[in-house]
């Protein structure tokens, strides 16, 4: 089995269930779960008790407040990457060293990935909506293997593939383009949307990708809470 990051989704304190980037639409998670009748994300993380962990500040990277404080104690529960909206290199002092931070192409460019990655260990997240990428910069708006292409240049911790699109859908996997893009790749690449179940993750491994982050599908029961821990 391939490594599995559970994701947190927080938005004003609380756990959602995220759908296809649609923010203004997510729910409470518990309205989405089979095992879970909390959104208390620290109440979660207790009862699932997954090893690493993937959140997104929705707050944050929709610029309407943040949950940073709620993010320290997530870490102290679990190996824990953060993506905050980060868009300046004094961003990635707002989480503490051991969050590693994940720079989003939806609010980042080119020029902070590559400041950021000389000053800390980060994670790039490829955030695609309909095959493209997400980016107000021009530097990062290339066809996605491209930029996976450009990437291979600095050094990274890992790459996350966000198929936004996906995200929450159990969509299942574009096989062709993520073995492309993990042929393609010096560094090791996390897939993030679409993900059905266990058959997916073997699928993955045997595509060459290193991991997968997941919610829909464990909330579903349709992955084994052991795969997450």
């Amino acid at each position: 089995m391939i490594r599995c990051v559970f994701v947190l989704d927080l938005f004003n304190g609380s756990a959602v269930h995220a759908l296809r980037g649609e923010r203004e639409k997510y729910l409470p998670i518990d309205t989405a779960s089979a095992i879970v009748r909390t959104c208390d994300p620290l109440a979660i993380l207790d009862l699932l008790r997954p090893k690493e962990v993937y959140v997104a500040d929705l707050d944050r990277i929709m610029g309407t407040g943040d949950n940073l404080d709620l993010i320290g104690e997530i870490a102290r529960e679990a190996e824990t990457m953060a993506d905050v909206g980060i868009s300046s290199t004094e961003d990635l002092d707002l989480l503490p060293p051991s969050v590693t931070p994940v720079l989003g192409t939806e609010t980042g460019s080119f020029a902070l990935i590559m400041a950021a990655s000389l000053k800390r260990e980060v994670v790039v997240s490829i955030d695609l909506f309909g095959g493209a990428v997400l980016s107000r910069d021009p530097a990062l708006r290339v066809p996605p293997l491209d930029l996976i292409r450009r990437l291979n240049l600095l050094p990274l911790r890992e790459i996350v593939l966000l198929t936004l699109d996906r995200v929450g859908t159990s969509a299942g996997l574009d096989e062709i383009f993520l073995q492309k893009a993990a042929g393609l790749s010096a560094h090791p690449i996390l897939l993030g949307g679409g993900v059905r179940d266990a058959s997916d993750l073997e699928r993955l491994g045997e595509l060459g990708i290193a991991g997968a982050l997941v919610a829909t599908a464990v909330h579903r029961e349709k992955i084994p809470l052991e795969a997450i821990r």
